[in-house]
């Protein structure tokens, strides 16, 4: 009996797009220590690092979720 296979594509939200970003050496090898000293890969070590910049400029809330760093829905505390 012959088995289908069918592609599974994953989320649109689970797929990452490759770019390889042009930096300086001496950056990179500080870069790749903070990343070994913080126990992350280079790459997941930068796409934190964005995530913090994003979350900064932002103002303080998680991407996309309207809810600030520390958790209170933003607007709402009672000071």
């Amino acid at each position: 009996m012959p088995t289908l296979q069918r592609a599974i594509e994953p989320p649109r939200s689970a797929v990452i797009s490759p770019f390889l970003p042009r930096i300086d050496p001496e950056l990179g090898a500080d870069l790749e220590a903070w990343a070994q000293d913080e126990l992350r890969s280079v790459n997941g070590q930068i796409e934190y690092l964005l995530k913090q910049a994003v979350m900064k400029r932002k103002g303080g809330q998680k991407p996309g979720t309207g809810v600030e760093s520390g958790g209170e829905m933003k607007g709402t505390s009672d000071s």
